[in-house]
């Protein structure tokens, strides 16, 4: 089971022992009634409201207080009355009450007709004392009390909503008093203050975290959603309006959080309108919705992700089908996923912030899908990873399972399984040391069985992703977040259709928080997206021209200003790894490395420049310093984690025997880290090339090492063929290796900024020179025969190669 709740709060576990120990008996007997015990509503402070029946069919009043473990009873009706709505402010002084008189067939029957079915009332609660009728009408009433931001000290003045079902909303303004001990009245001694906040509206939503009011007003062919924003300072604005294509004119009015109807909800319909709006910390803003299929095989909802102007609908086929089991998903908010759930069938997590492609979406069925405590879809997400089983009377809090994740990844076959898995584990979880461990041994394990994408490449940018972006305000818009340029991979039993809609509007001035990051999202995708997430062409080319060397070098200042560039690099990662590192990593200069370091800051420091100009030339200069040094870390990490894994020495440098099985592999899964790096046009850390070489020698035979470097899977280091040339003895296949090597020595290893007609000092034959005088400085004869090094033959070689790179001939 991927999802993994917890019960925050339940009624038979939290409220029932409180009641059985106070005498309300009646309560705990649920045969007769199942009504007798649920949930009314939840508050923003964490308050649970609920109702039960005494023994006298009494109506009661209860709240539990998630913080401090208590209940509290509130208010008893010496009726049994049927509870649809309550709200109590914050300071608890004030309780809004809506229930149903009667049943409109006791009604009939008790000739009743003149009086109202449904009732509001407003009850001063500190202490019990005036009661005022708000409403006595014949549609339902939903009360909410706004809450101020949390901290607030206590006002003398609570706003409540009254949402109808005659389609309006309206706001009442309550000032209350204190009097003598204590004792807290209402004011007004008339009608209260009021003031109309929506009309005609079908459907609506209570965001009691963000005090925010989502609803949805009929147009013809479409509808109209719609926002207001109440604020600390007592005001609210309407701040939001978008187009949906969804016809709502025949359907019922639905509210979602306004509290649970628990007699309502025992009669819900399936061809009744399931929608719900969810937002992300992040500026993501969906709506989701759900109409039940007539097909009896296949379920159909959408997600209209109105940060990103576009609706993707899906058609799932289904499974198994049970005539009698409601096919209606539900829909949970767990921010950076909107989860879509049909019990029984499947579980679709939804990436709010990268909705773009399927395969960072995880479908799941069978038993993964399942989740034991929710088998039905009466469920609300009153708040962010928070679901509210209102028929069992529970509240829940969701996670995603970090080992059922991990479980998933290692036993998926499709590599959209795989790289939704993947994604969830490095930007859900972010970083953990145990965790990011894992995902590197399943890469070293699964690096030839993912066909359509590559693993380390994934890793590397996605950690890279979620490691920057918190530093700096739109950075995440900036940033690669996938290797992917495309994926046109299917989900099994899944179709999706994708329909490009019209942004929302925003109307605001200073708004801070979530509607300056949705509006920010909103611009970005005004520009053209895709094309302001940072990308590696423009350093490609730069690369290759500076590489192959071209007759219109840079001139020496450029290519001093790059390799500066690289040394700040170099000094930065210093500050950032205090580990022992794998020897030679970072222990020698490997100026091609250095080249592309340089290369790569110039380049992500201009594309920052024209999009953070607000940011400063300083902090842009620090975040791609960061972003480099972490990229180099992060390929060090691998390194490390994989040679821990195969229990390989920190140096493989002796090259009189041969590699072990474990350096066969690890020297394969460096070879797929150059691959990774190549397609990215990254740099490696500098020691690395000489690393994979040294394997590269102890576990290739010498055809297959040749053909390597012929190709450019392994680079000759200079470190690397010293130590070639001074370790290995003169036996035939010793020579035969040497002699191979020397005459495959580059003509020149690194563009030098200082302006040289020929690159002397890197010929072989000055090469050798410096190598003997090395060796001559140690107190060695130069012409002295040693135990494992031929210098004639070196000489020799090394002669004939430097005459024929001169265009000399050799006699």
């Amino acid at each position: 089971m991927l999802l993994h709740l917890v019960a925050e709060f339940d009624l038979q576990r939290d409220v029932v022992p409180w009641l059985a120990a106070r005498g309300w008996a009646v309560a705990l007997d649920t045969s007769e009634n199942s009504s007798a015990l649920y949930i009314v509503n939840v508050e923003r402070n964490g308050k649970i409201i609920y109702t039960w029946k005494g023994d006298r069919r009494n109506t009661h009043i209860g709240l539990y207080d998630l913080q401090t473990k208590q209940n509290e009873h509130l208010y008893m009706f010496e009726r049994d009355l049927c509870i649809i709505s309550c709200s109590i402010n914050n300071e608890r002084t004030l309780l809004a009450v809506s229930f149903r008189q009667y049943t409109e067939e006791e009604r009939v029957s008790r000739l009743l007709q003149s009086v109202s079915k449904y009732l509001t009332l407003l009850i001063e609660i500190h202490p019990i004392n005036n009661v005022r009728v708000l409403k006595a009408v014949d549609s339902c009433i939903r009360v909410q009390f706004l809450y101020p931001v949390e901290g607030r000290n206590t006002s003398t003045e609570s706003h409540l909503l009254l949402v109808s079902e005659d389609k309006y909303i309206e706001q009442f303004d309550i000032h209350v008093v204190a009097e003598e001990e204590h004792k807290v009245v209402i004011q007004n001694s008339g009608q209260l203050p009021r003031i109309r906040v929506a009309d005609d509206l079908v459907w609506a939503q209570w965001d009691m975290v963000e005090q925010r009011l989502f609803y949805i007003v009929p147009k013809e062919s479409r509808s109209t959603l719609k926002c207001v924003q109440f604020y600390p300072d007592e005001n609210c604005n309407s701040i939001l309006e978008s187009h949906l294509d969804i016809s709502l004119n025949d359907t019922q009015f639905k509210l979602v959080n306004f509290g649970s109807d628990y007699c309502q909800d025992q009669g819900v319909a399936s061809g009744s309108l399931n929608l719900q709006v969810s937002t992300s910390k992040a500026g993501g803003l969906c709506v989701c919705c759900s109409l039940a299929s007539d097909t009896p095989d296949e379920v159909t909802y959408s997600i209209y992700f109105l940060h990103k102007g576009y609706n993707k609908t899906f058609t799932v086929s289904l499974e198994r089908t049970d005539s009698h089991q409601l096919k209606e998903v539900a829909f949970m908010n767990l921010d950076y996923y909107v989860a879509a759930y049909l019990p029984g069938q499947f579980l679709h997590l939804l990436n709010i912030q990268h909705p773009d492609r399927l395969c960072y979406s995880l479908f799941l069925t069978g038993e993964d899908a399942r989740i034991d405590i929710l088998q039905n879809c009466f469920i609300r997400s009153p708040l962010v990873s928070t679901v509210l089983d209102c028929h069992v009377g529970s509240m829940y809090t969701v996670s995603i399972s970090e080992s059922a994740l991990l479980q998933f990844l290692q036993k998926s076959k499709r590599d959209s399984e795989r790289l939704a898995a993947l994604h969830c584990a490095l930007l859900y979880f972010r970083h953990t040391e145990d965790l990011e461990t894992q995902i590197i041994w399943w890469i070293s394990e699964n690096l030839s069985t993912c066909h359509s994408f590559d693993p380390i490449q994934e890793f590397i940018i996605a950690s890279l992703y979620w490691r920057m972006c918190p530093e700096t305000h739109n950075l995440d818009k900036l940033l690669p977040y996938t290797s992917l340029l495309d994926w046109i991979g299917i989900i099994p039993g899944v179709t999706c259709a994708t329909y490009i809609i019209s942004l929302p509007v925003l109307e605001f001035q200073n708004s801070k928080g979530f509607w300056e990051k949705l509006s920010s999202n909103l611009e970005s995708v005004k520009y053209a997206e895709p094309h302001l997430h940072y990308h590696n062409n423009v350093l490609r080319r730069e690369w290759h021209n500076l590489s192959e060397e071209k007759e219109d070098r840079r001139p020496a200042a450029y290519l001093r200003n790059i390799f500066e560039n690289a040394k700040k690099v170099l000094s930065h990662l210093d500050t950032l790894d205090s580990e022992e590192r794998l020897a030679p990593l970072f222990q020698e200069e490997d100026y091609q490395q250095q080249l592309l370091m340089g290369l790569m800051v110039a380049q992500l420091k201009d594309h920052l420049m024209r999009h953070l100009q607000y940011v400063g030339k300083k902090k842009i200069d620090q975040i791609v310093l960061d972003y480099v040094a972490k990229l180099l870390n992060l390929v060090h990490r691998i390194m490390k984690e994989v040679w821990r894994r195969y229990q390989l020495h920190s140096c493989i440098f002796c090259f009189d025997e041969r590699g072990s099985a474990g350096e066969f592999a690890v020297f394969h899964i460096m070879s797929r880290i150059l691959e990774a790096a190549n397609g990215l046009c990254m740099p490696l850390p500098p020691g690395f090339h000489t690393l994979h070489l040294g394997l590269g020698v102890r576990c290739l035979p010498l055809h297959t090492l040749l053909h390597y470097i012929d190709n450019g899977v392994l680079h000759l280091t200079e470190t690397c063929v010293r130590k070639l040339l001074k370790d290995l003895d003169d036996t035939e296949k010793n020579e035969k290796l040497k002699f191979s090597i020397v005459t495959r020595l580059p003509e020149c290893s690194r563009p030098i900024p200082e302006r040289h007609s020929v690159p002397v000092e890197f010929l072989p034959l000055n090469y050798l020179t410096n190598m003997l005088a090395e060796i001559e400085n140690q107190g060695m004869h130069p012409y002295e025969k040693q135990d494992h090094i031929n210098v004639k033959f070196v000489e020799e070689t090394a002669l004939k190669h430097t005459v024929t790179l001169l265009g000399l001939k050799y006699s």
